[in-house]
């Protein structure tokens, strides 16, 4: 891999940081769990260090895993924020046509209040897990609003004043920023965009909307017709709170260097930002040089959020690599995330920490 001068500098920052607290008795590895930076008694977590900068720190977490107590435990403490991985989605919450199911969405909900944390609920619209009745015939367009209303307008209302924030559409460009050919597209045009948008507001008023989408991380084809798009919307008064940069990064590919200016740029739309579903995935095994690198960007990332005002927090896709999603989809890649499979803190932890503890 290679490194300019600055990452450099960064890893030797990175292993200084590290021999200033194994110096200063605070435990660098698994025994670390429950150690470092404790206040007044209490460990410090990720979350009460963003709130010192008015941000949360969030954690994605799945129906499944929450027998698992020891990680439930972890992610009740260490969080003020939860997004449910898949229990809000159309296949789990619409089953059948007008049959809703809330079981796993209200599971996580429930779980987040007996927590005290807050919920972004995700996602309304999307081309991805439709249940086939979706997508295995013909709409008309005066079908398919129908069914896009009904659905958008029932899932909001049940869970108003249960999440903050909303994922309306996920995912509708493609990389070179023309819009991803969904059935909600190719049925009703871009204006389903809007619509989801004007629905969700009307079915709760208070609730923060936004779009999200991957690799709009930095400026390029993809974030511009987002940042074009936002523009329109926000002209036409359609209601927009933000845009969800969901931060699924890989160290083959580099670091987005201008995430920071882009975050900056929504921000001056009028416009919330979230870095919504963050993990740094790297090709295995891993190693010290890797890690080391994973930990800097986790660090790069958090500071380009706390640095922008209207970015508002920051969500891990999971924090455990034992559930994390990208070894089922990316063969040979994984060890993301910033806590190991034993649920053991890795670089990456210290890095967000040393991010966060700063004035």
């Amino acid at each position: 891999m290679r490194t300019t001068t600055r990452s450099r500098t960064r890893l030797r920052l990175a292993g200084a940081l590290a021999a200033v607290l194994v110096a200063a008795g605070v435990a660098t590895g698994p025994a670390a769990q429950a150690g470092e930076e404790r206040h007044g008694g209490h460990h410090r977590t990720l979350a009460d260090l963003a709130q010192r900068h008015g941000r949360y720190f969030g954690s994605a977490t799945d129906n499944p895993e929450l027998t698992d107590t020891a990680y439930t435990a972890l992610l009740g403490k260490e969080f003020d924020q939860i997004t449910p991985g898949n229990g809000m989605k159309w296949y789990a919450t619409e089953p059948e046509p007008g049959v809703f199911d809330w079981t796993a969405g209200d599971e996580i909900v429930d779980l987040a209040r007996a927590n005290h944390q807050k919920v972004r609920g995700h996602t309304l619209v999307w081309h991805s897990q439709l249940p086939d009745w979706v997508t295995a015939r013909e709409w008309t367009a005066a079908e398919l609003r129908a069914v896009l209303k009904r659905h958008v307008q029932t899932e909001v209302r049940h869970y108003r004043g249960k999440v903050f924030a909303w994922d309306v559409v996920n995912e509708a460009f493609n990389e070179d920023g023309t819009y991803r050919e969904s059935v909600f597209y190719k049925t009703l045009g871009p204006g389903y965009i809007a619509d989801a948008l004007r629905w969700a507001h009307q079915a709760d008023p208070h609730v923060k909307l936004y779009l999200n989408d991957y690799n709009i991380e930095a400026v390029g084809p993809k974030s511009d017709a987002y940042y074009r798009l936002a523009k329109e919307l926000k002209a036409q008064g359609v209601p927009l709170d933000g845009i969800g940069f969901q931060t699924h990064l890989a160290l083959q590919y580099g670091y987005p260097d201008t995430l920071e200016d882009n975050l900056r740029r929504f921000s001056r739309l009028g416009l919330d930002t979230a870095l919504t579903e963050v993990d740094i995935r790297m090709q295995l095994p891993a190693d010290a040089e890797k890690l080391a690198t994973q930990a800097d960007w986790y660090q790069r990332l958090t500071e380009s959020c706390l640095a922008v005002r209207r970015c508002v927090g920051i969500t891990l896709w999971d924090y455990t690599d034992k559930y994390s999603w990208i070894p089922a989809f990316f063969e040979g890649e994984g060890a993301a995330l910033p806590w190991d499979e034993q649920l053991a803190p890795k670089p990456a932890y210290f890095a967000i920490r040393a991010a966060l503890a700063r004035k």
